[in-house]
């Protein structure tokens, strides 16, 4: 199964009852970085939860593969579709536990692959994960989520707390794993970012009637 293509048709978000952004037109394709950007509040971070079904959207419907992900099944979708949240969590004890997690007999090739995919080397995975860098932190993170074989990533800011020495490598490996024919959706802040980043991008701002 290939990677998916990702669409939102007319998606509206709301956050407490309120609708923070709708009209929400968008497309993710294999091998393409589209980078979403918008101020704080503009729903950024709730459109990829809404994309995994996670949240719903007010509005509007999510498509993968040009189906309604309302009528995928959650854990099926998010194996596909992977989401490294902003400033993900590191859990107790070692990379290879972080790496590990959630999965049964999980193959050392395979979380070697997944770790080597980022540009981190097997040595990683007896490294204590709370003990990690910022940006290294950041890659195990988006390792992890490659665990699962997904066909797309959604990340959210992942160098929103690194320096710019820092964020080089992972800009890097977004467009590395986008050549190797993932699609990639990144939210981000920083215009200049998106510049040297994305193929595609998509302006999130407040459009509510």
């Amino acid at each position: 199964m290939g990677p998916p293509r990702i669409e939102t048709r007319g998606l509206a978000i709301a956050r407490g009852g309120r609708v923070v952004t709708r009209g929400i037109d968008l497309c993710v394709r294999a091998g393409e970085v589209t980078a979403l950007v918008g101020p704080s509040g503009a729903g950024k971070s709730s459109l990829l939860r809404a994309i995994v079904r996670l949240d719903e959207p007010a509005e509007g419907r999510v498509l993968v593969d040009g189906r309604d992900a309302a009528e995928l099944e959650p854990c099926a979708l998010r194996r596909r579709v992977g989401l490294v949240a902003q400033a993900p969590v590191m859990l107790p004890g070692d990379v290879r536990a972080n790496l590990s997690y959630g999965l049964e007999d999980p193959a050392e090739a395979a979380l070697a692959g997944a770790l080597a995919a980022t540009g981190l080397d097997p040595g990683f995975m007896t490294r204590a994960a709370r003990e990690l860098s910022g940006g290294e932190a950041a890659r195990v993170a988006v390792a992890r989520a490659l665990t699962r074989d997904p066909g797309a990533l959604l990340l959210d800011e992942p160098t929103a707390a690194l320096d710019r020495d820092a964020a080089a490598p992972v800009e890097a490996l977004v467009r590395d794993l986008a050549a190797r024919g993932l699609g990639i959706l990144l939210v981000t802040h920083d215009e200049a970012q998106a510049g040297r980043v994305a193929d595609a991008r998509v302006e999130l701002g407040a459009r509510v009637a």
